[in-house]
């Protein structure tokens, strides 16, 4: 995604609303201060440990298998290209009272909502991939920061088994009992990793050249896994390969192990046609 132009025009009457928003944080009653690495708050009907802001649904589904409860997403998920995202007054309030802002290196405006917001916040880069070692450390990494080493510990069990049980169903289905030609997207090999298939070829997140397909249909692939984020339609056209559409981003419930399921969904049914 590098290149990407970002507008970020909207931030400059959120600048004028950042005084009014820290003056009534001042006024408000928090008996409970919260601070960074595994703060708490005890008032009845709240959730206890940090505060995390998140821009979007995917950094919020790593925050939450790391164990944070109390997670709020900037970007609705219709947007599918979070940098495309114009921040609203309502997402410098959210940002204000974070203990954590977590975001992706595609997505510059987090910083300025942040100073924005004057928040103090700790600004946290997510290497969002979901590479199954990826997610294991970045997970154990959030987890050290929120102070939630117990809960997450317990989703990466969970996690490891569901990755499990889906690449044995997915090796299981292989056509013939031989692993596919696929090739596939840059940020959609993970899927490729899941059905146990390693990618004769990649591709993106630029357009694909006429060199680029000249080669990846010499390939002979039978499917193309493609990125439904970032998608420009047909990769190879004429090349008789089967496209799929594979979605990196959770929906609302941030359960990143939803995306796990749904690309082994598409997988196996493509693999059985």
């Amino acid at each position: 995604m590098a290149g990407t132009r970002v507008r970020i025009a909207s931030l400059g009457p959120l600048l004028a609303l950042s005084a009014a928003l820290l003056l009534t944080a001042g006024c408000g009653d928090d008996p409970a201060p919260r601070g960074q690495g595994g703060a708490s708050r005890t008032e009845e009907g709240r959730k206890t440990g940090p505060v995390v802001v998140v821009t979007t649904t995917w950094e919020g589904a790593f925050a939450r298998a790391a164990g944070a409860e109390d997670v709020t997403v900037i970007v609705p998920r219709s947007v599918h290209h979070a940098p495309d995202y114009d921040p609203k007054p309502s997402d410098l309030a959210a940002v204000a009272g974070a203990d954590f802002v977590l975001y992706a290196p595609f997505e510059p405006y987090a910083a300025k909502i942040k100073e924005a917001a004057g928040s103090k916040a700790k600004l946290v880069e997510v290497d969002l991939d979901n590479d199954a070692e990826t997610v294991r450390a970045e997970v154990t990494r959030l987890a050290g920061l929120f102070g939630t080493a117990g809960e997450a510990a317990t989703w990466r069990t969970g996690f490891d088994r569901e990755y499990t049980r889906l690449r044995k169903e997915l090796k299981a289905a292989w056509p013939g009992g031989r692993s596919p030609v696929v090739v596939s997207q840059v940020f959609t090999t993970w899927s490729a990793e899941l059905a146990g298939v390693t990618p004769a070829g990649t591709y993106g997140p630029e357009a694909v050249t006429p060199a680029q397909l000249a080669e990846l249909s010499g390939r002979k692939p039978r499917f193309v896994l493609d990125n439904a984020h970032m998608s420009t339609g047909t990769v190879l056209p004429d090349s008789g390969a089967e496209q799929i559409e594979i979605v990196n981003y959770p929906d609302e419930s941030l359960d990143l192990l939803e995306v796990y399921r749904g690309a082994a969904a598409e997988l196996k049914k493509a693999l059985g046609s």
